[in-house]
Formats: structure tokens, C-alpha cells, sequence
């Protein structure tokens, strides 16, 4: 029979490769987040870092606070979007690994 700590080492162990895998791989992911029905348009990694804004030609000759509302409601969206992506991502991985009731992992 093999000692139950040292089964339940293995799990942590493989189940933080997982989560580092994981990480990884959402870390490399994109999403667009857009607001204005799609006037403003935001591209962001999976470290919540934006790589690129498109603005509408029409935007620049409004109101500036108006444009100031749109950017951060398409990185808002944006942000929201990945935090889902990572969300489900990581969700999966405590999956088999018998946690005692009521612990969390940070994730």
C-alpha cells in the first residue's frame, strides 16, 4: 500500500506543473475587449497588459470625454475577458485532488 503523503505530495506536485503550465499559456493568450459597438477596440494579453488600441476616425472629431468613456470601457471589457479566460483555464486543474472541505486555492 503506498503511504497516503506521499500519493497526496505527488498530486501537489503534478497539480502545480499543471498550474504553471497554465499560466503560461494564458499569459501568451489574446483578447480584444470593445466598447461603442466596436469604435473602440483594445488588445490584451493574458497578463492584463494592453498591446493595442484602435480608435474609429469618427471618435477623434467628438467629444473628448466621450472617447475618454470608450477606452475604458473597451479595457474594461478586456480585462473582464481574460480574468473568464484564466478563470476556466485554471479551474479544471484541481480536478482528482482531494482537498480537505473548505480549503481554497488562490486561484
Amino acid at each position: 500500500m503506498k503511504n497516503p503523503l506521499a500519493n497526496l505530495m505527488q498530486q501537489a506536485q503534478k497539480m502545480q506543473e499543471n498550474y504553471q503550465k497554465a499560466q503560461e499559456e494564458i499569459a501568451a493568450m489574446e483578447v480584444n475587449g470593445e466598447a461603442g459597438g466596436g469604435l473602440v477596440r483594445v488588445t490584451m494579453n493574458g497578463k492584463r497588459e494592453v498591446l493595442k488600441l484602435n480608435l474609429d476616425d469618427n471618435l477623434l472629431k467628438d467629444d473628448r470625454d466621450m472617447l475618454e468613456d470608450l477606452i475604458a470601457a473597451a479595457v474594461n471589457d478586456a480585462v473582464h475577458k481574460v480574468s473568464r479566460l484564466k478563470q476556466e483555464k485554471l479551474s479544471g486543474l484541481t480536478a482528482g485532488f482531494n482537498l480537505p472541505p473548505g480549503v481554497k486555492l488562490p486561484f
